[in-house]
């Protein structure tokens, strides 16, 4: 099992549905899976091209982005460009031999990368690994707390010291934000986690995300945030009118309502009529850090006369953009913060943009979630 460890948690019968996406072959291991690839037009790299130049540079601009959304001579209407975002939420999966599972009373709570578990091993008061290859890997062992530390707040507070010993060296972007640990949603949770800490140690993380429309003269419109630049995290980026992650000791809901207030401006009066959608979920892994997130995906009809404001001085400005406009945008740049690109996606779906008629409809239907979706 140790040797076969790569991508165990997916399930096979995900992992045939993402690779029978433009008749792929599978690998050969059972367990492995390789890098995805789609073919792309030219018409549409020219585009992804244009927008990741700005990206790097760290500046596009709401005409950049209106510009990009204009009609264009000969453009496809495939679905690559989507396919193409899915991929950019689930990178490197073929990496995941390189971790150690992190597991609490009998029951695997994360992955841990074995050189940032090196990092680990001077806290053996906090942190312990003893040998034993039942639960997986490629390294004889697994990732555990020392048993001496019993209660829920001890163990909370046994991480917290760690994390901070640490440093933002290791552990940049220390928020003093908890992030509930726990085998799946809506079960016990084991004991909290700093949010900046959650990829490193490979837990599961969950977050809401609101698609905020309009409907105007038969059309739908989508209110787009660009997100400040001085954010730390996807500076200037387009996103959500409203999302954030799901801190310890709230309710999706309530985080939601919470959430729409600070970022938009919009009163619980209103927030209340957010409709549950569903859930999209990804794996993606980026040097030590893996992220295994799960994100609920809410709809909200706002009145034509809402305008938007924020409060918490994370979004620099808003815009209501048409929904076919929103899809081009997603298909032809690289301008939405990744993973607001899955719920847009879905919102597409459940909205009538995108259709059986359109070539890859089921197999992009079930990539919006790749990741344990649990």
């Amino acid at each position: 099992m140790a040797n076969n460890f790569c991508c165990h948690h997916l399930s096979h019968k995900l992992r045939s549905s993402i690779f029978s996406l433009r008749n792929l072959p599978l690998p050969s291991s059972p367990f492995t899976i390789g890098t995805l690839k789609f073919p792309i037009s030219p018409s549409r790299r020219t585009h992804t091209l244009s927008a990741a130049i700005h990206i790097q540079s760290g500046r596009f601009t709401w005409d950049d982005v209106f510009n990009l959304a204009e009609p264009q001579q000969n453009e496809s209407s495939d679905l690559d460009g989507y396919f193409e975002k899915v991929k950019l939420c689930n990178r490197n999966s073929e990496k995941q031999c390189e971790f150690i599972p992190f597991v609490f009373e009998k029951r695997i709570v994360g992955y841990v990368h074995n050189r940032f578990a090196d990092n680990l091993r001077r806290f053996d008061d906090v942190i312990i690994l003893p040998d034993e290859t039942s639960y997986g890997g490629n390294f004889g062992c697994y990732i555990t707390l020392h048993p001496r530390i019993r209660t829920i707040e001890d163990r909370t507070s046994a991480l917290e010291y760690v994390i901070k010993s640490l440093g933002e060296e290791l552990v940049p972007g220390i928020r003093n934000e908890l992030y509930p640990v726990k085998s799946s949603f809506g079960v016990p949770e084991y004991f909290s986690l700093e949010r900046a800490a959650a990829p490193y140690f490979g837990i599961k993380a969950y977050g809401v995300h609101m698609n905020g429309y309009v409907e105007r003269d038969g059309q739908k419109y989508l209110w787009i945030g660009k997100r400040s630049e001085v954010k730390p995290t996807y500076p200037g980026m387009l996103d959500h009118l409203v999302a954030g992650g799901l801190p310890h000791g709230i309710s999706c809901g309530e985080n939601l309502v919470k959430e729409c207030e600070e970022e938009a401006g919009i009163p619980r009066s209103i927030s209340s009529g957010a409709t549950a959608v569903g859930a999209v979920s990804y794996m993606d892994i980026d040097g030590y850090r893996f992220k295994r997130d799960v994100l609920f995906c809410y709809d909200l009809k706002l009145p034509e006369g809402f305008i938007p404001k924020n409060e918490d001085g994370e979004v620099e400005s808003f815009k209501l953009v048409p929904v076919t406009n929103v899809a081009k945008i997603i298909r032809r740049t690289q301008f939405f913060k990744a993973n607001c690109n899955l719920v847009i996606i879905d919102f597409l779906f459940r909205h009538g943009y995108i259709k059986p008629e359109d070539l890859g409809y089921l197999e992009l239907l079930q990539s919006l979630r790749t990741g344990d979706c649990s």
